[in-house]
């Protein structure tokens, strides 16, 4: 029977439920894109190119491992295997072909080359590697013109780039690899066999030796290749094959596993988007709890009278409770299923948007899995049913009379149970900030960030009546001057602050966690690009358009006339245990006069006297307890181990990362170890650098100030991706806030009708209506910039050490114009529909 009355109910109060439905399938659609995009970190396929025939490919292990042991009381042990990736790339000794060679079953092994290889003024937009013409085979590549390389002087591109470019054989192609930029002379165009053209590189084959001069990894390659035998069983094979590579630590990948071998970025991204999307999943959720929950309770507050009316006719609370699951129940189902299907194609749109902004490769495959669809469904009808029985605790157990009578008039003051609750959520809230003050990395602080927005909003969700009301004292006195509009406007705040409280509730989170989203990133962005102003002593800073500067143009600079010193910047990430650190390789000849990171323990004239030296930032060595002259041991970009002394601790880590180590240390272990800058001293003037630097192509002079604005332009575009991130539940936000006041306004129909009855004019109601979005308005600004600002002000003591967010006037600005243009709308539309009935009729209608 309830089921039968909870389908009859939504039938006949399609407008109460469509705000329910409209926020419950938002959330399904947005657990479902979320739900997607961390299933294509964890099982998205990435395809390989150049291995395509090698069914079996041995390379370096590229992780780091730890073994911690645990001893029990009862004197039994318990071990603890962890990994974590490197950086860069870790390349295999090439004997370790050796012991694969003789394997039966075994008809070939290939050495492997791949390295920095991009052609110097020429169009390329996609990565670009060198090989060697050897592994040719691996693919198949096979020459469609010309001839195999023969000399160093030779070379062999893809006949895709020699198309894009217009190249044949006998042109000149330059090409800037790991050294000097040189020319080279196109011998021939290869092309895959029996298949299409590369579509995620482009190749460039270069003589066996040359190719093993620019990679500069001598006794060393990237991969092996290995051909089975015709016949053999690649299973088999595959065991035989880890049997002989046993007590190395070289990786045997088949199928769908050389992908992330091939394609180093594409497996960083599948752990990227596992974050990300476990991240925007997360915060979705809390955000869609209190959104819909807030949905809910207005819905229910409007069914306050008809309800109350059951209680009366004899319903008990456990009737109700099961009208109103099973109401919940209903409508999210039908939202979660329309909610997860069109969270399919925000997705695959999610996925596009990432990869144009390059955040994520084009060969990460998306997933398009049942699972995320399935898992919004369960959490849209969990998510409804436990919002209903929320909402309706109240209605459910009070006494038939005091339901009646609250159906007539609102309480003087909320539950003491929503006061408690708001006042715990509220000191969590508070706890949550102090705990972000204290943290000093970015992994660790932003969950805590977002995280602290949402619970202290909900605690203004909880307090809202109170805080409304307090509100309404404050503004009785500049409401009056604004006439008749505004005395209705205070009585219905004041009067109605549970049902204000409802729409206060969305606006607060949209300008509090928008406020956060837009401004977290410049405020620590701003930081490290003051301390990297402060502490660069370089008169000209040199920047690349392509893949960086060779140390054969820094050397160029050294002995150009009134140059002191020239500063080779290259810049990784390094392991020290399983932690990552952002570092840092210089040259140490003239570091002094090029660089001041404000040493605050031992001497940076230790670090550059020092071959195996390190300085470490003031973050660093407290979390890793290091002072001058401790031993510092790390893994570099590679996961080549090293031992370093610490010669100096630094205060600006956030301009120059967590550790500065010697630069042909760093560089050596780097996929591309050409200076991403190089900071150069002296009395030399722009144009003559810019002559010497002329047989250089892509090399820029720059003053610091004009270096410091392209920083702060590349900071822009990495902020992109965050705001992209987040901009799907700001954007839920606002369609709850859009949602919210229409269904507020919308069921005010016969308040209208009794105003225009007892006198008042039609825009006099709407010149009201205007008056309450606005004053909502204002107390979502001021709780919303409150909490955004206390999050930042904790965000900002962390991260950079001051209480100094950064906020920009006009970004704000934009944002609380943009929610009371929302506020406005929302109100005015269903404002100006429901005026369209005339009075008498809605007077004497049924309620």
């Amino acid at each position: 029977m309830m089921l039968r009355y909870a389908l009859r109910t939504i039938r006949d109060r399609k407008g109460g439920f469509l705000g329910a439905l409209l926020a419950l399938m938002c959330a399904a659609a947005l657990i479902t894109a979320c739900g997607t995009l961390l299933e294509t970190g964890l099982r998205g396929r990435i395809a390989t190119e150049r291995y395509a025939v090698a069914p079996l490919v041995v390379s370096a292990d590229q992780n780091v491992h730890r073994t911690t042991v645990k001893h029990k009381g009862n004197g039994e042990t318990k071990a603890k295997y962890k990994a974590k990736p490197v950086a860069e790339r870790a390349w295999l000794p090439a004997a370790t072909a050796d012991r694969i060679r003789s394997l039966e079953g075994v008809r070939k092994v290939i050495p492997e080359l791949t390295f920095l290889a991009e052609p110097v003024a020429e169009p390329v937009d996609r990565p670009s590697y060198g090989h060697s013409w050897a592994s040719a085979s691996l693919t198949p590549f096979t020459l469609t013109t010309g001839r195999a390389p023969a000399t160093a002087d030779d070379i062999v591109i893809d006949r895709g780039f020699a198309e894009r470019a217009g190249l044949k054989p006998g042109d000149r192609l330059t090409v800037q690899s790991t050294d000097a930029p040189r020319p080279y002379r196109i011998s021939g165009i290869a092309a895959p066999a029996g298949r299409g053209e590369l579509q995620q590189q482009t190749s460039l084959f270069f003589f066996d030796a040359e190719a093993e001069r620019l990679a500069a990894r001598p006794g060393q390659v990237t991969a092996l290749g290995v051909l089975p035998a015709r016949g053999t069983d690649l299973t088999e094979l595959k065991r035989q094959v880890e049997r002989a590579l046993k007590g190395t630590t070289a990786q045997v990948a088949t199928g769908d596993e050389r992908g992330p071998v091939e394609f180093l970025d594409a497996a960083g991204a599948r752990i990227q988007l596992v974050s990300m999307g476990g991240a925007m999943g997360g915060t979705s959720l809390l955000v869609a709890i209190l959104v819909v929950v807030g949905t809910f309770a207005l819905s229910i507050q409007q069914r306050h009278r008809e309800l109350a009316l059951l209680r009366a006719i004899a319903a008990t609370s456990r009737q109700i409770r099961r009208l109103l699951g099973r109401e919940a129940l209903i409508v999210g189902a039908v939202a979660g299923v329309l909610g997860s299907l069109a969270g399919l194609p925000l997705a695959t749109w999610l996925h596009s948007r990432f990869i144009d902004m390059g955040a994520i490769p084009a060969n990460l495959e998306r997933t398009a899995g049942i699972f995320p669809a399935f898992a919004a469904v369960a959490v849209t009808l969990l998510g409804a049913w436990a919002a209903a029985r929320i909402s309706g605790r109240r209605i459910a157990r009070i006494r038939p009379a005091e339901a009646m009578a609250e159906s007539a008039v609102e309480r003087d003051r909320p539950a003491r149970g929503r006061i408690a609750a708001g006042l715990v959520l509220l000191a969590g809230g508070g706890v949550l900030v102090a705990v972000l003050s204290g943290l000093r990395t970015e992994a660790a602080s932003t969950p805590v960030t977002f995280l602290a927005v949402v619970v202290l909003a909900t605690a203004v969700s909880l307090l809202g009546p109170l805080l409304i009301r307090m509100a309404s004292v404050l503004l009785t006195g500049p409401l009056r001057l604004a006439g008749f509009g505004g005395t209705l406007a205070t009585a219905n705040i004041r009067g109605n602050s549970t049902r204000m409280a409802a729409v206060v509730t969305p606006l607060t989170l949209l300008i509090g966690m928008t406020c956060t989203v837009l401004f977290v990133q410049p405020t620590l962005g701003d930081a490290a690009r003051a301390q990297a102003r402060e502490g660069t002593r370089a008169t000209w800073i040199l920047a690349a358009q392509g893949p960086g500067i060779p140390s054969v143009a820094a050397e160029t600079v050294r002995t150009t006339p009134g140059v002191t010193a020239a500063t080779e910047v290259v810049r990784t990430t390094v392991r020290v245990g399983l932690d990552k650190y952002s570092a840092q390789g210089v040259t140490q000849s003239g570091l002094s006069r090029t660089w001041d990171p404000a040493v605050t323990g031992g001497s940076l004239a230790d670090f550059v006297d020092g071959p195996r030296t390190a300085a470490v930032s003031e973050l660093a060595a407290e979390r890793l307890g290091l002072h001058p002259g401790s031993t510092l041991k790390l893994h570099l970009g590679d996961g080549t181990p090293a031992t370093l002394t610490v010669a100096a601790v630094y205060a600006r880590g956030l301009g120059f990362g967590d550790l500065t180590l010697p630069h042909d240390l760093v560089a050596r272990h780097m996929d591309n170890p050409l200076a991403a800058t190089v900071l150069v001293a002296g009395a030399g003037d722009r144009g003559r650098l810019a002559a010497a630097l002329k047989k250089f192509p892509g090399i820029a002079v720059l003053a610091p100030a004009t270096a410091d604005r392209l920083q702060a332009d590349r900071q822009q575009e990495n902020a992109e991706v965050n705001c992209l991130a987040m901009g799907l539940i700001l954007a839920f936000t606002a369609i709850a806030v859009v949602n919210t006041l229409a269904m507020s306004v919308s069921e005010r129909t016969r308040e209208f009708a009794m105003l225009r009855l007892a006198g008042a004019t039609r825009s006099q109601v709407l010149r009201m209506l205007r008056i309450e979005a606005l004053s909502v308005l204002l107390i979502a600004a001021v709780l919303g910039t409150g909490i955004a600002l206390a999050v930042l002000t904790a965000f900002s003591i962390g991260m950079t050490g001051g209480a100094a967010p950064t906020v920009v006037p006009v970004v704000y600005a934009t944002v609380v114009g943009a929610a009371a243009l929302l506020a406005l709308v929302a109100s005015a539309l269903p404002g100006r529909l429901a005026l369209k009935v005339r009075p008498v009729e809605v007077a004497t209608s049924r309620q």
